[in-house]
């Protein structure tokens, strides 16, 4: 058993903690862009408040707080700084699948002696895992997108099985918990229109041997968590038995919200300082149409956060039900939760776009600009692979809704 740093600290505390540092990585921001990922002060912040130990057992050190919770953190990091808060969600929260689906043994040796665990990842199998006849696999390959990488202590990846004999096409997916000390992360975060601080870096091994026993025949995208999983029993917690690619949206959607509340709060900056051309003893933020357009973004921006949170509560119920007999976590369960949390992340690049940066002006897209690097951020996520499974997840719903099979929908193209 390893005790926590903060052994009171309380889900109120650590909320506040967030809020309290908004200013900070505000003031970060551009810093943090040229370094392509958060500079070390707030690496060492994080570290003092606890964050990376949101989601981690008790067990370990950590402090085992909720999804509500875990979201209005990385969404409060993230109206401070969308980069930020992107890389932070990224890192903390893969502790999540390795509690839930790795053994005991497995588990000690991941979180060691002080339980300093912090994890990137990427969906997306990359290479074979190749057998050595000595109890390891032998890992090669380039895993991209692995946002966090710079400040992890652990990969948490995805490969593919060895083939059972020679001819034979590669076997199922394999994920894999790879420490710091056989992987190394490449300088190739350059570039890139919006996040460019979030350090997504590739990370790259090399004949890397991890024993077997840090890998797991499961695929993130399904999890075998169906009438509870190994890690709910081991901490006798019901979160460890949860459904991954639902909770992955509703870290998407926490950093969405986020960075429009923070376009919200610039916003409300720079019309309430823009003098009129023809009346300049008068404000921008004294017309009538520009209190309309940030209320009306406010609202919405409301409500996605209150769908985030309602969503959230309803995931962790699911995972208790699942854990306790009632119901399990089906695959339409996480369908039906998935697009909730999805919605409420769309929801907020419509009016971050349609109303906020649009009618801010554009003198406030230029370089340097905090309105423009929202929206580049923003933007961003509509690249990312999770709304690009809007359309297959609406499909899914639509067929569970009718009883027709809906498993055979890929959810990535």
């Amino acid at each position: 058993m390893i005790a926590a740093p903060e052994p009171g600290l309380t889900e109120t505390d650590i909320v506040e903690r967030a809020v309290h540092l908004r200013p900070a990585l505000l003031e970060r921001q551009p810093e943090t862009e040229r370094l392509t990922h958060y500079p070390k002060d707030t690496h060492d912040d994080f570290l003092r408040a606890g964050f990376y130990r949101m989601l981690q057992p008790r067990r370990y050190g950590g402090y085992e707080f909720g999804l509500p919770t875990f979201y209005r953190v990385v969404t409060e990091i993230a109206r401070g700084c969308p980069s930020t808060g992107w890389a932070l969600s990224l890192t903390a929260a893969h502790v999540l699948q390795v509690a839930t689906l790795f053994g005991e043994k497995a588990q000690d040796e991941i979180f060691g002696a002080d339980g300093d665990f912090r994890a990137a990842s990427t969906v997306a199998p990359i290479g074979i895992a190749q057998p050595d006849g000595d109890g390891h696999v032998v890992l090669d390959g380039t895993w991209p997108y692995s946002s966090g990488a710079p400040y992890s202590t652990h990969y948490v990846g995805q490969t593919l099985r060895a083939p059972d004999h020679p001819g034979a096409p590669p076997g199922p997916p394999l994920l894999f918990v790879a420490p710091r000390s056989v992987w190394t992360v490449l300088d190739d975060w350059h570039g890139v229109l919006g996040l460019r601080g979030s350090g997504s870096n590739s990370i790259h091994m090399e004949q890397a041997r991890i024993p077997t026993h840090l890998t797991c025949e499961a695929s993130l995208l399904d999890l075998p968590v169906e009438g509870g999983s190994v890690g709910s029993a081991l901490h006798g917690n019901p979160m460890y038995a949860g459904r991954a690619p639902s909770f992955f949206h509703g870290e998407l959607a926490a950093i969405m919200i986020g960075t429009a509340y923070a376009a919200a709060d610039e916003y409300a900056r720079v019309v309430a300082d823009r003098p009129l051309v023809l009346e300049p003893d008068r404000t921008r933020g004294e017309l009538h149409d520009y209190q309309r357009h940030l209320g009306e973004a406010l609202g919405v921006i409301h409500t996605a956060e209150a769908a985030l949170r309602g969503t959230a509560e309803e995931w962790m119920e699911t995972c208790r039900r699942n854990a306790t007999g009632i119901a399990p976590f089906t695959i339409a369960e996480d369908n039906r939760l998935a697009l909730m949390f999805l919605n409420a992340g769309c929801m907020t690049w419509d009016v971050l776009q349609g109303t906020l940066f649009r009618t801010a002006g554009s003198r406030h897209a230029r370089d340097g600009e905090r309105m423009q690097r929202y929206f580049r951020d923003a933007a961003m996520y509509l690249t990312h692979v999770g709304p690009s499974m809007a359309e297959p997840l609406a499909r899914r719903m639509g067929c569970d809704r009718m009883g027709l099979p809906s498993e055979h929908i890929p959810l990535i193209p």
